[in-house]
């Protein structure tokens, strides 16, 4: 089997008025079905251009891109929109929720605009489902300002799977969330990768980035290291610590 994603020799230069920066300096890499990599680099190190890159976001200069076996680089704008709109999940660090809109219906929208729209009960179906799946079903007549933050990023996760990418793409997803919530969306990411699902992360956290199989560094452009590392299932262990360790506290009362 080809892997979902396929990068050959990808470069990215930027016109800066009299200067070219040349974010990307030529990645390779191979993403196979079911893998969660985290992209990690200091801030300029070409982690976001990345990012984009595979996201559909951004062209690159010079390279190939394969996306399920698709030559991203021959597609035009609406085509390339369909194909990110059918192969490719986003979360983003802000959660990028309606304000105005249920758990429910934000969650419905990315099918609202796909070529293969089904009918309102087959949608409300799926998007049902897939606020089960992240633990939300209960919420689902909630707005975005009825929910915390770990709430609303499970939502924005829902969203992100209803189409049912080939890939998920997380910028930063626990980068506004405090340590207990970003270790419940972690442990629901896990939770995703483990039913199949592709994933991968851009984040600067190094702790973040254990929960995943798959660690990419990145540095001046150009991956400095690509490490297979053991898949930490620690989430649930380690907010049960988090747990104990607030229930000592108020019996002490030492919180």
């Amino acid at each position: 089997m080809a892997p979902v994603v396929q990068l050959q020799d990808i470069h990215k230069t930027y016109d800066s008025g009299e200067v070219q920066v040349r974010a990307v300096r030529g990645i390779s890499l191979d993403l196979e079905k079911g893998e969660f990599m985290a992209i990690m680099g200091a801030s300029g190190s070409g982690k976001s251009t990345l990012m984009n890159t595979l996201g559909c976001l951004d062209r690159p200069t010079k390279g190939t891109y394969l996306l399920d076996g698709v030559d991203v680089g021959k597609l035009d704008r609406n085509q390339l929109a369909d194909l990110r709109n059918e192969k490719l999940g986003f979360v983003f660090q802000g959660f990028n929720l309606l304000a105005r809109t249920t758990a429910l219906e934000n969650v419905e929208l990315p099918m609202l605009y796909g070529k293969h729209r089904g009918s309102n009960v087959e949608i409300r179906k799926r998007a049902m489902h897939c606020l089960d799946i992240v633990g939300l079903a209960n919420r689902h007549d909630h707005f975005p300002s009825q929910l915390s933050g770990g709430q609303q990023q499970r939502v924005a996760i829902a969203r992100a799977l209803v189409n049912q990418p080939q890939v998920l793409l997380a910028d930063e997803p626990t980068g506004n969330l405090d340590s207990k919530t970003s270790i419940e969306v972690m442990g629901v990411f896990q939770k995703l990768n483990n039913g199949g699902i592709t994933i991968v992360m851009v984040t600067h956290e190094l702790d973040i980035a254990h929960y995943c199989k798959r660690n990419l560094i990145v540095r001046d452009g150009k991956v400095v290291n690509d490490m297979q590392i053991e898949n930490r299932s620690i989430a649930e262990l380690e907010l049960k610590k988090i747990l104990e360790a607030e229930a000592a506290a108020k019996l002490t009362g030492t919180d």
